[in-house]
């Protein structure tokens, strides 16, 4: 059976908005959940249906959408990027932080998220984190939410 489309005449249209977050971090690596403080943005927001766009403003810290329901999780990805990107290693990018930049472009500097009736559309263990390649740092993002 095809997907059933439907068509809601929308109210006034919320216009889109802009948030800054700054987030400190306090160890080299660190995979901080920012699910929490999004969601409140985008309950705040007043926007049923839309996008909420978020990106950190660091090449050497990313975003991620995945498990956050067990902290062994970033335990094990922190060791998998260990194993491809070891912080001593003869890089041509010399000044010591070539191993965060390559897994910061591994990872993304942003994502975009669908909101639905007022709520972002994660899975039932998704959660949005801020990750740190480079710390201790303070780390700017910003995230913004567009009704349709």
């Amino acid at each position: 059976m095809a997907p059933q489309l439907s068509h809601v005449a929308p109210a006034e249209r919320t216009p889109s908005q802009m948030h800054k977050l700054e987030v400190e971090t306090f160890t080299r690596v660190a995979f901080k959940d920012m699910t929490n403080e999004i969601e409140k943005l985008v309950t705040s927001s007043g926007v049923q249906n839309g996008v909420c766009h978020i990106a950190v403003l660091h090449t050497t810290a990313a975003i991620l959408v995945n498990e956050n329901d067990d902290p062994a999780f970033t335990k094990d990805l922190d060791e998998f990027l260990a194993r491809l990107a070891p912080r001593e290693r003869g890089y041509h990018h010399s000044d010591g932080n070539c191993d965060a930049h390559l897994k910061a472009s591994l990872m993304g500097s942003s994502k975009s998220l669908l909101v639905e009736n007022g709520q972002l559309v994660l899975g039932r263990w998704q959660g949005i984190y801020l990750c740190e390649f480079d710390g201790p740092r303070r780390r700017s993002l910003r995230i913004k939410i567009v009704a349709d």
